[in-house]
């Protein structure tokens, strides 16, 4: 069903459009989590260790093409709120040439680079081999990931963020069952474990391929003739490569301190594996909000409602600080039982690390919170570079001040974990700072990028 975000009450269109978003990435976030869960579980601290120093590098990878699609998600949300409908077809295809293009390149320097990564990561002899097997393997998923985030973009910016969550619902069911046949059954190993996720995302992306073409068919090659015009792939480059910078700064610069974290060893690098699951798991649905939050913002801003806008972005805000305020109690209050999902409790050093991390990140979720919101608003008022912006400040600062932190002997790596929340701190004010400064020419309707 499409939802138009143009219409009817401000906070429940926008939070019956979230729900299923939310949903569907938490569901998107299990791919990973049931391989750690596993791993940790029956391979040991050094698997552990070798899946989640993967998923911080496919985290990256990953975000290059999801920015690419966020940014072509909004194009197309603000030719919907124009009621634009041939603006949106040939926006649609113009997209996909663009996107698959990049995909193609991206994945081809993925295997090129394979051997590479064991240097710029700083992964321990005792960890790579287990590292590159899994990786060998989840680098064949690359193109189902664009797959998927692609039509579910397109989907989600007509209004419909309910089909993306059924598909994500089954091939989450279909990873978590796969990864105990072929770890626990066929006894694969970390390689196993990266074959069920591979199969789970062809069925996901392959799937929201087909119900999308059936569904919307002004989507099909008209004629059989599939064209691009080039004055669209523009539109498109001018919000997507923009808004993939973002997005692929934002996790290069964790997968720069990555590196500095497998330089402590197996047992930080294990605790960070489990911990940054459990963090990204509180924080996605917030992150989830922001990017509804910025297609209602988008809709609108086609549709150049000013007021319904505002209405909105109070809103969201309430809403957004709430959960986050929520989300920091429990995860502070139950970091041991949930470390103890992905760590044997044997290992009591590694929980204990896993803790102090999410007890000093999970206090500040209402930063991040801010952040998301911040990202969603500019990306959708046609400013994308300012999304890039506050992805430089807050990274830029995490990576600086994890080196000199983690530097100082009574820190240790505990300084690595102070540098995060700092960073989405100083993003914020200058989001905030931006937004105070140039708000009345955000609503201008002037000199915007669409």
């Amino acid at each position: 069903m499409n939802r138009d975000l143009t219409q009817g009450p401000v906070m429940r269109s926008m939070l019956c459009f979230a729900v299923p978003m939310i949903l569907g990435d938490l569901l998107q976030q299990c791919y990973n989590i049931a391989d750690t869960l596993i791993v940790g579980q029956y391979l040991g601290k050094n698997a552990l260790a070798a899946v989640g120093s993967s998923f911080t590098l496919m985290t990256f990878l990953t975000s290059i093409l999801l920015g690419l699609c966020m940014g072509s998600g909004a194009v197309f949300s603000i030719r919907f709120g124009q009621r634009d409908e041939e603006g949106l077809r040939e926006g649609a295809h113009a997209a996909f040439a663009l996107i698959a293009l990049l995909t193609l390149a991206l994945n081809g320097l993925a295997f090129l680079c394979l051997d590479w990564i064991r240097v710029f990561l700083r992964v321990p002899s005792q960890v790579w081999g287990m590292m590159r097997d899994y990786l060998a393997v989840i680098f064949c998923g690359i193109a189902a990931t664009f797959l998927y985030n692609y039509f579910a973009s397109f989907l989600r910016s007509v209004g419909n963020s309910v089909a993306p969550l059924v598909f994500l619902a089954a091939s989450a069911a279909l990873n978590i069952g796969l990864d105990l046949w072929f770890v626990l059954g066929l006894e694969r190993g970390v390689a196993g474990a990266a074959e069920a996720t591979v199969a789970a995302q062809y069925a996901s992306g392959l799937g929201i391929a087909g119900y999308t073409l059936v569904k919307y068919p002004q989507l099909r090659p008209a004629g059989g003739r599939f064209r691009v015009k080039a004055a669209r792939v523009r539109e498109i480059a001018g919000f997507s490569l923009l808004t993939c910078v973002q997005q692929s700064v934002m996790n290069l610069g964790i997968l720069m301190v990555q590196g500095l974290v497998n330089s402590f060893g197996p047992t930080v690098m294990a605790a960070f594996a489990a911990a940054v699951k459990i963090d990204a798991f509180a924080y996605m649905p917030v992150q989830d909000f922001g990017n509804a939050f910025s297609t209602f913002i988008a809709q609108n801003y086609g549709a150049k409602k000013e007021k319904r806008i505002r209405a909105g972005l109070k809103g969201a805000v309430l809403s957004s600080m709430l959960f986050c305020a929520l989300v920091s109690a429990l995860v502070w209050a139950f970091a041991r039982p949930l470390m103890g999902l992905f760590v044997e409790a044997k290992e009591t050093e590694t929980i204990l690390e896993g803790m102090r991390y999410l007890r000093i990140e999970g206090a500040f979720y209402c930063s991040i919170g801010c952040l998301f919101l911040l990202y969603g608003l500019y990306r959708a008022l046609g400013r994308p570079g300012m999304s890039v912006v506050l992805t430089v400040v807050s990274l830029g600062t995490r990576v600086l001040l994890a080196h000199l932190l983690s530097a100082v002997p009574s820190l240790g790596v505990t300084g690595i974990w102070w540098s995060v929340p700092i960073g989405w701190a100083l993003a914020d004010a200058a989001g905030l700072l931006y937004y105070a400064a140039r708000q009345k020419r955000l609503f201008s309707w002037e000199g915007a990028a669409v």
